[in-house]
């Protein structure tokens, strides 16, 4: 297993930071990602785009689940949107470059990049850009096939891989697409574990991270068949 890999799954990883469900502590911020390099984690955290095509830190494709404002992250300035208050403050949502340099290596990150639809490859090129400027343990992965070939458009040099789910003959035949794209981890959905696209993952000497674990339980039932889990809601 190349080293990235190895760095990648040595510690439980933190679902959008170490937040607290959103109560005072809010997922894909500054204090969620602080909150797990103090607690040895590493972090798993998602990337839109913005109208300037910035990486945009953030999970949903619009602002109104964590934010006072409405409508779709991408048509935002990231100028605005780093003035815009995610939760109750004093976060904001912030470029991958920003966040970037607040990590600065401490603890692994796994970068989900949305399917932006087609700005699909301004996201992986500004994603690209960033991680060309940063020296830290880091991987990337989408559940788009798209957005997996415009990182490999883009040259990106960190592992690159798949995020998945389903137990249907049809997902697990669209998730092989993938791993013959040349995807070199997998991040699988617990409750779909096992299956045979995930032994033979495996078997191939790649390694398989699974979310979004919540309980004692599901960790250990992912450890059965899995590398390493993302979780939320409690302390592995």
């Amino acid at each position: 297993m190349i080293p990235a890999l190895a760095t990648l799954i040595k510690k439980p990883i933190a679902h959008r930071g170490l937040h607290d469900g959103n109560k005072t502590v809010f997922e894909n911020t500054r204090s969620a990602f602080q909150a797990a390099i103090d607690g040895g984690y590493g972090i798993e955290l998602d990337v839109q785009i913005s109208s300037d095509g910035h990486a945009i830190v953030f999970h949903d494709d619009t602002l109104d689940r964590l934010t006072a404002r409405t409508g779709p992250v991408r048509l935002q300035s990231s100028q605005t949107l780093g003035q815009t208050e995610v939760g109750v403050g004093p976060d904001t949502a912030e470029t991958l470059e920003r966040i970037f340099a607040l990590i600065d290596g401490k603890v692994p990150i796994v970068v989900e990049l949305k399917d932006n639809g087609e700005r699909n490859a301004d996201l992986a090129k500004n994603v690209a850009t960033c991680l060309a400027n940063y020296a830290g343990p880091v991987a990337v992965m989408s559940f788009s096939h798209n957005l997996i070939g415009a990182l490999r458009q883009q040259k990106v040099t960190c592992p690159i891989g798949l995020t998945a789910e389903g137990i249907g003959v049809l997902s697990l035949d669209q998730h092989r697409i993938a791993l013959d794209m040349g995807v070199d981890f997998v991040s699988y959905h617990v409750h779909g574990l096992p299956n045979a696209f995930v032994r033979d993952v495996r078997a191939m000497g790649k390694p398989v991270i699974t979310w979004t674990v919540r309980n004692r339980e599901d960790a250990e039932h992912s450890y059965a068949h899995a590398d390493q889990i993302t979780f939320e809601g409690f302390r592995p």
